[in-house]
């Protein structure tokens, strides 16, 4: 990622807070109520992208440079097949941070020739099947409602993928390296 890339999405991010703080300001208006819990959500959620955000991009950096397309490719690409699809899984179920850390991820394992199933299955997984927190959720709502929620949301998640992937293949929209 060049400084003038980095410059770009710091400005796309800047521009997002401040459209969401205008939001906040024109509901209040109509929900006054609701307004200061909104800025209060808002602050503590831009704070916090705030300060993990640039650790991502570093770590970007050194993914890009530490992880070579070649291997992308054959783990996640179009002849990785069924077990592409399962491996971007189980990698989207590690993390345990939030869900914006990934979407820099997944621009740069489309990037580098990853297959979009798989890139969308990683990011499925990372939004709804953490092992943290699947743990906590055995614990408090047990075993048969945990096994059933993700097995449910694991066929979910392939589904979505390969429809996704489908989808930006028959409307001639597949994805470009000037389209990431």
């Amino acid at each position: 990622m060049t400084v003038r890339d980095f410059i770009r999405l710091f400005k796309k991010m800047i521009f997002v807070i401040i459209a969401t703080a205008v939001l906040i300001f024109f509901l209040g208006y109509f929900f006054p109520d609701e307004q200061a819990m909104s800025l209060a959500i808002m602050k503590e959620y831009s704070l916090e992208v705030i300060l993990v955000f640039p650790a991502v991009l570093v770590l970007m950096g050194l993914a890009d440079i530490w992880i070579p397309r070649e291997m992308v490719r054959r783990h996640f690409g179009d002849t990785a097949g069924f077990r592409g699809l399962l491996l971007s899984v189980f990698l989207g179920t590690l993390p345990a941070g939030p869900l914006f850390i990934a979407f820099p991820l997944a621009g740069k394992m489309l990037r580098k020739g990853a297959r979009v199933a798989n890139v969308v299955a990683f990011m499925g997984a990372w939004a709804s099947l953490k092992m943290s927190e699947i743990g906590m959720e055995i614990y408090f709502l047990g075993v048969k409602f945990a096994f059933l929620r993700v097995a449910l949301t694991l066929i979910a998640v392939l589904g979505i993928a390969l429809i996704t992937e489908k989808m930006l293949t028959v409307t001639g929209k597949g994805l470009t390296k000037e389209s990431i």
